[in-house]
């Protein structure tokens, strides 16, 4: 490439211009924590002490007392049926087949074009057992009999609603708070208004966990539903593979000693103070932070990923494909491994639950996956004294119809989507377990009780871990933009302990 004679004092110019955003990014951090300082003294350097609470209420209004420390967050891409898990409607047992077309029609709701087409739609009863369990008298699926012994530990919100029928939007909506792309993940948003608890690790990991359904139908997923979107790049979730190393490029390259990796990161190190004092780009010291946390990662990575440490009682808690790696038991094993050493916020992805036709047989698979290990995740925690202030959340982006998509037997039969109502779970942190909030009518079509959007399960999850979400904000595009968005949204207080 041919470069002009004078690029050199070109590309000083331009580094040393300042613009409108620069002046007042650098007047933010010079004579505006300067002046601080100056009101706060020394003091309000220090932890624990009155000037530190006033700082942090000046500087982070948003902060308030939490209930909850860190977060698991298990997402069911491709949306189990609340009406095979939580959801029981006895009733319908006696109007197998008959059909909603009509009724339908009144209900002005939205077809996707995968049923829009059928001509009859014929109501598909739940063909597995529901029995009561716990103090709360909460009717559970016979595919749940682990969760279902946890009935006083959870609470399970029968009402939860969303504004998006399919997949991508919906997904989205309730992993970042719009169905437009570019916003930041609940993982980010954390991770920004609480930091890490541990400096070797990244504040959000993600896992991609194995199903093991080879009939499945797998919804794919981008890293948009784990990325930072506007907030700066190191509050993007770190993806843990499955199998190999968790993280890519964790060894040094041959030849390249742990003393020479630390003296070319430190003269990087320069350079990039050297450009960020000159441009003033926040992303510099984004990447410098990066760096300095994977140089910090190969040493405690290996360490965390050695699950032979854990002992054979917990194997058996857990299960025995709690020892494959990459499998569901494995990756919860892993959640509990990563928030006991100050991971902030775990998200573990398992796909397969879209069941549009043979939902019976894939549900059942899905469900043999998750049912042992999320139980053994729970008991974990409580073992640990660690679930009062952990909280975990269970679910997937919308619920399933009522009436059959395709072909209807006594035996199969299939579900479209559904936006109205759903069922999800909570437990720990701050959550009021052996409960049920919410009501669906006999069709379990339309909440009639207590509605909970996807807005307010994000007020809530952000309230319980100490942050106040109409304060919590990050100024971008001139907006002070929000998990919650504009749209009002409130903290649902009927599930808080």
């Amino acid at each position: 490439m041919n470069l002009p004679p004078d690029w050199q004092s070109t590309f000083e110019s331009y580094n040393a211009a300042v613009t409108r955003r620069q002046f007042f990014r650098r007047s933010g951090t010079g004579l505006g924590v300067a002046a601080l300082s100056a009101l706060l003294g020394q003091r309000a350097l220090g932890a624990n002490t009155a000037a530190a609470t006033l700082h942090t209420a000046m500087t982070e209004p948003w902060k308030i007392a939490p209930k909850a420390k860190r977060a698991i967050y298990v997402s069911l891409i491709g949306a189990p049926s609340q009406l095979e898990l939580f959801d029981y409607k006895p009733g319908l047992d006696g109007r197998f087949k008959e059909d909603l077309k009509d009724w339908l029609a009144g209900q002005g709701e939205r077809l996707t074009g995968m049923t829009a087409g059928q001509k009859a739609f014929p109501v598909a009863p739940a063909r597995f057992k529901f029995s009561q369990h716990g103090q709360s008298g909460a009717w559970i699926s016979e595919l749940l009999p682990n969760i279902a012994k946890m009935a006083d530990d959870i609470c399970i919100i029968r009402s939860m609603k969303t504004d998006a029928i399919n997949h991508e939007p919906a997904n989205q909506l309730v992993y970042t708070g719009s169905m437009q792309n570019g916003k930041a993940s609940i993982g980010s948003w954390l991770a920004y208004g609480l930091g890490s608890l541990n400096q070797d690790l990244p504040a959000f990991v993600v896992l991609h966990a194995k199903h093991t359904s080879p009939f499945s139908n797998v919804q794919a997923i981008s890293a948009r539903l784990w990325g930072s979107g506007f907030l700066p790049g190191k509050h993007a979730g770190v993806s843990f593979r499955g199998s190999g190393d968790p993280v890519l490029y964790l060894n040094d390259a041959p030849g390249i000693p742990r003393e020479l990796r630390r003296s070319m990161l430190d003269g990087l190190e320069q350079l990039n103070r050297r450009s960020y004092e000159a441009v003033g780009d926040p992303e510099i010291q984004t990447r410098t932070q990066q760096y300095e946390m994977a140089f910090r990662m190969q040493a405690s990575i290996p360490e965390l990923a050695d699950l032979s440490q854990e002992s054979e009682a917990t194997f058996a808690l857990y299960g025995e494909q709690a020892r494959v790696r990459g499998s569901f038991a494995s990756s919860a094993l892993m959640a509990r491994r990563l928030v006991e050493r100050g991971v902030r916020f775990v998200q573990i992805f398992h796909r397969g639950w879209d069941q549009h036709g043979s939902l019976p047989r894939d549900i059942a698979a899905q469900c043999k996956d998750v049912d042992q290990p999320c139980y053994a995740l729970v008991q974990d925690l409580k073992q640990r004294g660690m679930l009062d202030d952990t909280l975990v959340i269970w679910g997937g982006e919308f619920g399933r119809t009522v009436y059959s998509q395709g072909t209807l037997t006594e035996t199969n039969y299939g579900r479209d989507h559904h936006p109205r109502c759903f069922s999800i779970w909570m437990a720990g942190g701050g959550i009021k377990g052996g409960t049920v909030h919410g009501e669906t009518d006999e069709m379990s079509y339309n909440i009639v009780k207590d509605p909970v959007h996807i807005r307010d399960l994000h007020a809530t999850i952000l309230h319980l871990m100490g942050l106040d979400h109409e304060k919590f904000s990050y100024k971008f595009q001139g907006l002070d933009q929000k998990l919650t968005g504009v749209v009002p949204a409130q903290v649902v207080k009927g599930i808080l302990a």
